[in-house]
């Protein structure tokens, strides 16, 4: 297999020397051709070979342009530029023909060559132009290339990263489900924050969601994992504290410092909907919306965040539920924006009193979570910048 040399293509070195190098087995055609370019670009460095062979010795990854012959004691033709090219990939390359060779010129530039020259019919200007276009045109195909990788890894870690991302496991049809999740970081699909929803054989429904420190993929790995080990738990039959505590150890092991922790909070609803059982682990209350009303969940269900002291226990509360309801579960990127430009955020009591405006002029559901995301947005004079993770539970209290 041929030695392959990768370097960076530049018009011009940061030093001023443009390496070049010569292919040419006829020794009065390399020295017009060291002549022309002595004359036309002074400034640049020759190395001439005779053959293939002292072509792949002598390459070395400051050759900023080839000039090859086609036709050598030891190679020929679009074989001959096949190894070339492959020996200097990015390097720009210009091939040599002669008078009656011009269609195997043309054939060389659609095997890749940046361009042809016909022996005899080149002089000094038309050479140095040649490698001039030369080489920008390979600084343009390295620039689409390199730009092309990146669209295709973005698009596979966008896939890869969407496919992280839960999808509920909900058969109940009364029930409604809506969620939205928006990464701090630019040009990211996950963050820390992450969320689920499993309906349990009994038919109890089990929210939750929750936020690593942090705002890097490391937190973003790391909420994943939380999440997919919450599922797990959920399915295998734990619930409450026992759960949390799980959970708790499994952080403890997953996490590269012992300064990470998560909050979160989690929302056991019954199977006749007619309650529900929370647990908060340092993390923002959720709101439960009635027919017309909305309120934060009571904070007697209070533990620490996970992560944050062994052996933690986290208390239980029971409500009560009836007609319409709504649970919404979101993570503190939506209450942490300010007002108006000063110092005060807005907190789970702005974030209350915006929710009952909106739920007075009758918004549910996906134009309800919006409504909120874009007033806070307004008061916060610009976009949110950490993670946003939101999830609503709907449903209607069996009689």
């Amino acid at each position: 297999m041929s030695e392959i040399i990768e370097h960076s293509t530049s018009v011009v070195p940061g030093d001023g020397k443009l390496e070049i190098l010569l292919i040419e087995d006829d020794p009065g055609d390399a020295f017009l051709f060291e002549e022309l370019l002595d004359e036309e670009l002074p400034d640049a460095h020759i190395l001439q070979a005779r053959t293939l062979r002292e072509a792949r010795e002598r390459l070395h990854p400051g050759v900023h342009c080839v000039v090859a012959d086609l036709s050598l004691p030891d190679a020929e033709g679009l074989d001959l530029l096949r190894q070339v090219l492959d020996m200097a990939p990015r390097s720009a390359v210009l091939v040599l023909t002669g008078r009656s060779d011009a269609a195997v010129g043309v054939a060389a530039v659609a095997s890749g060559a940046e361009d042809y020259l016909i022996k005899h019919e080149v002089d000094g200007p038309l050479l140095a132009r040649a490698i001039r276009y030369a080489l920008e045109r390979k600084r343009a195909e390295d620039s689409e290339r390199e730009l092309m990788e990146a669209q295709i890894r973005s698009e596979e870690n966008a896939r890869i990263e969407l496919g992280l991302l839960p999808v509920p496991l909900i058969n109940d049809p009364d029930l409604h489900h809506h969620t939205r999740y928006r990464p701090g970081r630019e040009r990211a699909l996950l963050g820390g924050d992450f969320y689920d929803t499993v309906q349990t054989s009994d038919g109890s429904v089990h929210l939750v969601i929750g936020d690593v420190c942090g705002h890097g993929p490391d937190e973003a790995s790391l909420g994943v994992r939380l999440r997919m080990a919450w599922r797990t738990l959920v399915l295998a039959g734990h619930t409450g504290t026992d759960l949390l505590g799980t959970l708790d150890t499994v952080l403890c092991h997953e996490r590269w410092s012992e300064e990470i922790f998560t909050t979160l909070a989690m929302i056991t609803v019954a199977p006749d909907r007619r309650s529900a059982r929370f647990h908060m682990a340092g993390h923002p209350a959720p709101l439960l919306f009635g027919d017309a009303s909305a309120e934060a969940l009571p904070d007697d269900a209070y533990g620490p965040a996970l992560g944050l002291f062994p052996g933690s226990e986290w208390p239980a509360a029971e409500l009560e539920l009836s007609g319409h309801w709504s649970f919404m579960l979101y993570t503190d990127g939506l209450i942490e924006g300010r007002i108006g430009g000063g110092a005060d955020r807005l907190g789970t009591e702005g974030l209350v009193e915006l929710a009952a405006g909106a739920r007075g002029r009758g918004l549910t559901g996906d134009l309800l979570i919006d409504h909120l995301v874009a007033e806070v947005e307004s008061l916060n004079g610009e976009a949110l910048t950490d993670d946003l993770a939101v999830v609503m539970l709907s449903g209607k209290a069996s009689r």
